[in-house]
């Protein structure tokens, strides 16, 4: 199969180059650059009409970019796949995409499933300084809507359509079991755990490694579930493992000025003391997490409507807080 798997590199690290920073692109000036990436059709795609992913993969011939999953959690169901399509000289690839699924490369495939970019860059007044300095920005991320019968390895074959031509990169997912996933279910309640607020510090930064902080510390979890629909967000804009910590807060902020009045917003940091070495903060454990990001969303009775890990974009973002409301 073409291309090889490869984890999303680190966001959020400093820069001592003395390159300018890129101009701060609108939302709407980065949504034409992705140049029909948005929207994407099954009929569009190879049907698999019985073949083995290998076969489908031969049949489309060019070697891609390379396939970056953006999450680590899968259960048997319905599940949302999310990557990024990597070209190691160019950078982040978008165009029509679609994804095909089989027990592993030689089994029969199932798909294509349309994966539409979904935008993550802000509108400048709410982008980070992390995000703003990228010189090449992550702009979008792809998604599918899959469903995984049953635990176990699963390959994957991502198909990209580049300047009228299409080129394939392939991947890998696990699917664990339920009785390990230790993180609230949709349908389940939040945990009452208390998250970090600028009351209990002494300096915000103690509390937000965004930059600059954000004002989404101002309400603890604990207090605000069972009297409001909460969107609660655990990410750490400059220690991320991957390039989406920075961009999801500042879609969280955006999104906030459309939702604020209805729903309490919370970002929760990740690590104690803002060092890695030190483990995850007692919120995090609270909820079974062992990745990040994460978005939970509760509704008014305090049960958890939506949950999100990796990276998502505006549509994802305010889907899943749509059915808090």
């Amino acid at each position: 199969m073409a291309g090889v798997t490869l984890a999303l590199g680190g966001c959020g690290g400093t820069d001592d180059s003395e390159t300018a920073a890129p101009r701060a692109a609108s939302s709407a000036e980065l949504r034409d650059q992705l140049q029909g990436a948005t929207s994407s059709q099954a009929a569009d795609f190879p049907a698999v009409n019985g073949r083995s992913l290998q076969d489908v993969a031969d049949g489309i011939g060019a070697a891609g970019p390379e396939y970056a999953p953006a999450g680590s959690i899968y259960t048997p169901g319905r599940n949302r796949l999310a990557f990024g399509i990597i070209d190691p000289t160019t950078g982040f690839v978008y165009g029509p995409t679609a994804v095909y699924l089989a027990e592993s490369p030689q089994a029969v495939a199932r798909g294509p499933f349309p994966a539409p970019a979904d935008l993550l860059v802000t509108d400048p007044p709410f982008r980070s300084e992390q995000a703003a300095a990228e010189s090449d920005p992550f702009a979008a991320i792809y998604s599918a809507e899959v469903d995984l019968p049953r635990p176990g390895r699963v390959a994957v074959l991502a198909v990209t359509k580049v300047k009228d031509q299409l080129v394939a990169s392939n991947g890998e997912l696990k699917v664990i079991r339920p009785e390990r996933d230790q993180m609230p279910a949709v349908g389940e309640p939040a945990p009452r755990v208390s998250t970090d607020t600028t009351g209990d510090v002494a300096s915000i930064e103690e509390i937000d490694t965004r930059q600059p902080p954000d004002d989404l510390h101002d309400v603890d979890l604990k207090e605000a579930l069972g009297r409001k629909p909460v969107a609660v967000l655990f990410a750490t804009p400059q220690l991320c493992h991957s390039r989406v910590c920075g961009p999801v807060v500042d879609i969280a902020l955006q999104l906030r000025e459309r939702y604020g009045d209805r729903m309490e917003f919370i970002h929760q940091e990740v690590y104690v003391d803002n060092a890695v070495d030190r483990g995850l903060r007692p919120p995090l454990a609270r909820f079974g997490l062992t990745s990040e990001p994460w978005l939970f969303v509760m509704n008014r009775q305090g049960i958890v409507t939506s949950r999100l890990e990796g990276s998502f974009g505006f549509t994802a973002m305010e889907r899943a807080i749509r059915t808090g409301l």
